[in-house]
């Protein structure tokens, strides 16, 4: 069989989130085939089918813009809440 995932996760170490950054996985068979990094701003390809893909998905602005906007949707909107409930606690 064959097994696809997508994994997305936000990564920052500053309390202000100035350094937050989006990383978009997509993973076939446990391995990472193409990757966009908010930092980087576009698609990187690892392996054949992810540098054809890479080179499709960078060519459309949209999907670019869209993939960057995940920052502040989702990323600082998620760990601001994350700080809130964890600075109420302490």
């Amino acid at each position: 069989g064959y097994f696809f995932s997508r994994w997305a996760k936000c990564i920052h170490s500053s309390h202000d989130l100035s350094d937050i950054v989006f990383i978009d996985n997509y993973i076939f068979n446990k391995d990472v085939f193409i990757q966009f990094n908010s930092t980087v701003g576009e698609f990187v390809g690892y392996t054949e089918l992810g540098v054809f893909n890479a080179r499709k998905w960078n060519s459309d602005s949209g999907r670019l813009q869209s993939e960057s906007a995940q920052v502040e949707r989702y990323c600082k909107h998620n760990a601001e809440i994350r700080q809130a409930a964890i600075a109420d606690k302490t």
